[in-house]
């Protein structure tokens, strides 16, 4: 079977476009993604907790209103997984800590309630790192989810699990949580796009990031979705956004990709890039050029980036804290004296970066500064390396690019690049001014058009 016959790997578009016309049913689809994780899931390691038989209530529920024209929303009859750091009424959620193993919440996340009300229904969960704390995926409890390109790679964090699901059709379509690139990693290093919005837009509460999580929205996070097309990552934006939220306000409408003023910033001491990586970025850029836009590879915000990335840093960290141990939270706390100065010190680069989008309407950026790589358990993110170009490096360089515009509320767009020379996809970052959501996306379509777009692991047809 291929992308175009197979349903499973059909766009979340396409698959509820085909239930609404009588191409497919609810109960087929369902079916069928079924059929996958019993064949794929075993490798993977992505879906972690199943209910089919509530399933099959809802599909076979959907498909008798649909025949008495009763139509719930654009997702309707859709099924779906759901990252396990995200509450879902009456069905096991543990932000994957043994904390909230048997967690079963009475009430949805903000994004969770969205879908559902667009006509979606949720039949499982998916792999994650403990409290969403790592760019890989894996937890004591349910162990660790694999690359569906190589499985002796990471599939990206803290999505992992859920970005793996997408990649190889065990899902229609996934929200992830992002706070330092929960969302960019896995879209990146499984291959498919995903969208970190400008920062509050969406609702984030029923977040699972500590054990008395999900009632406050953090600082710096934010949820958005993993598909199979931008296509998607638009209709699902569209439903996810708070719109009595006064922010949702400074959403713009997408703009003609041929009028966009476009940047590119990647060829940087601030971090240096693995040679494979930048070979996948810079022959995007030359296709890009070649189909008629221009791409300024030397404009630069007027920010200090490693100034920046600090700061970010200690928002990041400060944002996270309830998850660490009581003691462990007191040695490397902020005061809220210290919180205020950084956030401070957060608004004045938010300024750059708007001056800097007074010129320009999109910059491309790395999501990593390596390909996906092999799994790494030993030590903690403080005290792994990676090699880099033959080099060690410290891990916590992986998240110098995505706190660098997460910290300053940006919007983001991951597009599918391709494959690199290791036989892995890797992709970037598409960045814009705060509330150009439609756009960055729309810029990412084009890329993914120009590039092949998502396409479908070895795995499911092996």
């Amino acid at each position: 079977m291929t992308i175009e016959t197979d349903i499973t790997l059909w766009s979340t578009s396409r698959q509820a476009a085909a239930i609404r016309a009588g191409e497919i049913t609810s109960r087929q689809l369902l079916e069928a993604m079924i059929v996958r994780i019993e064949k794929v899931n075993p490798a993977i390691n992505a879906v972690i907790t199943l209910d089919i038989d509530a399933a099959r209530d809802s599909a076979d529920k959907a498909d008798k209103d649909l025949a008495s024209n009763i139509i719930y929303g654009p997702l309707h009859g859709i099924p779906v997984t759901i990252k396990d750091a995200l509450a879902v009424r009456d069905m096991r959620s543990t932000g994957g800590a043994r904390e909230l193993h048997n967690n079963i919440p009475d009430q949805d996340a903000d994004v969770v309630r969205a879908v559902k009300q667009a006509g979606a229904f949720v039949f499982g969960k998916t792999n994650l790192p403990r409290w969403s704390g790592d760019i890989q995926a894996y937890n004591d409890m349910f162990g660790t989810t694999n690359n569906p390109w190589n499985t002796d790679c990471v599939p990206g964090g803290s999505s992992g699990g859920a970005a793996a699901a997408v990649a190889t059709g065990m899902t229609s379509f996934e929200i992830g949580t992002d706070i330092g690139g929960s969302i960019r990693f896995p879209a990146s290093f499984c291959g498919v796009y995903g969208h970190k919005p400008s920062w509050g837009i969406v609702g984030s509460k029923g977040y699972l990031d500590h054990v008395n999580g999900g009632t406050a929205e953090a600082d710096v996070n934010v949820h958005g979705p993993i598909a199979r097309s931008a296509e998607d990552l638009t209709l699902l934006l569209d439903l996810l956004v708070k719109r009595d939220e006064p922010l949702v306000a400074n959403l713009k409408p997408a703009m003609d990709v041929s009028t966009m003023r476009i940047a590119a910033w990647f060829d940087d001491d601030f971090c240096r890039l693995d040679k494979e990586v930048l070979s996948v970025i810079t022959t995007t850029l030359d296709k890009i050029e070649s189909s008629g836009l221009a791409i300024d590879r030397h404009a630069r915000p007027d920010i200090d980036a490693t100034g920046a990335l600090h700061i970010g840093m200690q928002l990041v960290s400060a944002a996270m804290l309830q998850s660490q141990p009581e003691d462990t939270a007191n040695e490397t706390g902020m005061s809220h004296r210290q919180w205020l100065d950084a956030n401070m010190q957060r608004e004045a680069i938010r300024d750059k970066w708007q001056s800097f989008f007074e010129s320009y309407d999109a910059i491309i950026m790395p999501v990593s500064f390596v390909p996906p790589f092999k799994h790494v358990h030993e030590g903690d993110f403080s005290t792994r390396t990676l090699v880099c170009n033959g080099s060690e490096r410290p891990y916590a360089d992986l998240v110098y690019w995505t706190i660098l515009t997460g910290m300053a509320y940006l919007p983001s767009t991951v597009p599918p690049l391709g494959l690199g020379s290791s036989g892995l996809p890797i992709g970037f970052q598409v960045v814009g001014p705060y509330g150009s959501d439609y756009s960055t996306i729309r810029l990412a379509q084009y890329i993914g058009e120009l590039t092949g777009g998502y396409q479908a692991p070895g795995i499911v047809e092996d």
